[in-house]
């Protein structure tokens, strides 16, 4: 492995993290370790891999903690071991499954699967186990808008800043609206108080005054609702 300064470590055993070779090793490794073996040993379990994270469907709880037995034993035959906090057997509670467990929610590629009250096409209420944005997702996602500094670029339009930013913003409701898109929300909205910041910013009528700055911006997004790819699915409010 190289380091930073250049200099070379002798590695003997596993793959440096973040290291740009890991995802590709692993998806080799386990697709022997793992998913051959699963085929082979139990077919009637599908069972879903990113990478070296994976989700086994389970119909019982004793089927659950056999398998678990049987994949620590297949790992640690590897010289692998399984993460010791991710790896867990969760309970996808519903209406329809109504028993108890300490466990009922996880994470997987940015979604988090867990318990949600839902709505049926007659508009009856239920109990659906369906995923939505990860509160990790999301904290990504604000991160990545505060690093933009959109307040601060004073000199752009705000034509200038949809057409800068729009291709990320389209692509995470491209991909975490597919579910429960009500969930991205909030996220959505933290984008928009950046937007208004810049306007208080921008134009001297609307300086020190916030909530004038809302009302501007509510109005745009009424009228232009196509300008920004997020007013598409909720738009900003006038305070």
């Amino acid at each position: 492995m190289q380091l930073e300064d250049g200099s070379r470590v002798a590695r003997d055993k596993g793959t440096p993290q973040g290291g740009v070779i890991s995802p590709l090793l692993s998806n080799l490794f386990l697709h022997y370790v793992f998913d051959r073996w699963m085929r082979k040993q139990f077919p009637d379990i599908p069972f879903e891999r990113y990478a070296d994270d994976a989700i086994c469907h389970c119909k019982t709880l004793v089927q659950a903690q056999q398998l678990l037995a049987a994949l620590e034993q297949r790992f640690a035959e590897c010289h692998l071991e399984l993460h010791p906090q991710k790896t867990r057997v969760v309970y996808c509670k519903d209406d329809d499954r109504r028993g108890r467990h300490p466990d009922h929610s996880f994470d997987f590629l940015g979604f988090t699967f867990r318990p949600r009250r839902s709505k049926n096409r007659w508009g009856k209420s239920f109990i659906n186990f369906s995923p939505a944005v990860s509160n990790k997702a999301a904290k990504t996602m604000r991160s990545k808008m505060r690093g933009w500094g959109l307040q601060n670029r004073s000199d752009k339009s705000l034509e200038d800043l949809a057409r800068m930013f729009n291709p990320v913003i389209q692509g995470w409701m491209n991909y975490f609206a597919k579910f429960y898109k009500s969930a991205m929300y909030p996220t959505l909205r933290h984008l928009d108080r950046y937007l208004v910041r810049w306007a208080t910013r921008k134009y001297k009528k609307l300086y020190r005054h916030r909530r004038r700055a809302q009302q501007w911006l509510a109005r745009i997004a009424q009228s232009r609702p196509g300008l920004f790819a997020h007013w598409r699915y909720v738009q900003p409010t006038a305070g």
